[in-house]
């Protein structure tokens, strides 16, 4: 079995990576900035949908007991 880097299943791949990468249309600044801001805020949320549920579940849960 001969050795070249012609023939690395790994550099072929790196190369064909590289090339769908260029074809990536990437976001601009604003839109990334807008995006993050609208993943905190839901996450935020979601959060506090959580805290609440389980301050619920907990007064509930204490009652019983």
């Amino acid at each position: 079995m001969e050795f070249s880097l012609t023939n690395n299943k790994a550099v072929t791949f790196l190369k064909e990576a590289r090339v769908e990468l260029g074809k990536v249309v990437w976001p601009t600044k604003k839109e990334l900035i807008r995006h993050t801001l609208i993943v905190i805020g839901m996450s935020l949320a979601t959060a506090f949908y959580l805290g609440v549920l389980d301050f619920i579940f907990n007064i509930v849960l204490e009652k019983l007991i």
